[in-house]
């Protein structure tokens, strides 16, 4: 049994799991005159954000940040289960596309911590959530790189 055997599907678990985390948690906190706190989770900005009339750009952070890691997990899943196919057809054509936007959230948070700083509009905190979704991200790209080496030349 190689390593390869056993850490392929504890990933295959990891990934789903912190993915949700990083959903539900709260990604930053930002505190203002000391006084008031915010820590919103991914979600609550996605609905934040539709119910402040921002439709178009909640529905492109919704698809960026949840949809697209989400079928790239289930990409990287059947292509693992699957020894060719469909999974591989999908595996091969579209998550190396969806690879591509993997950690744009965990930059978008960055910059955003960064600008709330520099201002002095608010200090900005790092929260689990946050670190969750990059753990996913990582894991994600790990496990396609292992499922990409396993399945042979492309």
């Amino acid at each position: 049994m190689s390593a390869l055997s056993i850490i392929r599907p504890a990933l295959l678990v990891a990934a789903p799991f912190f993915l949700a985390l990083g959903l539900i948690l709260p990604l930053v906190r930002f505190e203002t005159l000391y006084f008031f706190d915010q820590t919103p989770s991914l979600i609550e900005i996605v609905a934040s954000l539709w119910k402040g009339g921002d439709g178009l750009l909640a529905a492109i952070v919704a698809l960026v940040s949840i949809v697209l890691p989400f079928l790239k997990m289930i990409g990287i899943a059947a292509e693992a289960m699957t020894a060719g196919g469909a999974g591989s057809l999908f595996y091969r054509r579209v998550v190396p596309h969806l690879s591509k936007w993997s950690m744009m959230d965990v930059l978008l948070v960055a910059i955003v911590i960064a600008a709330a700083k520099t201002t002095g509009l608010a200090d900005a905190f790092t929260q689990p959530g946050l670190w969750c979704y990059a753990a996913s991200s990582m894991i994600s790209g790990l496990l396609h790189s292992l499922t990409g080496d396993a399945s042979g030349p492309k």
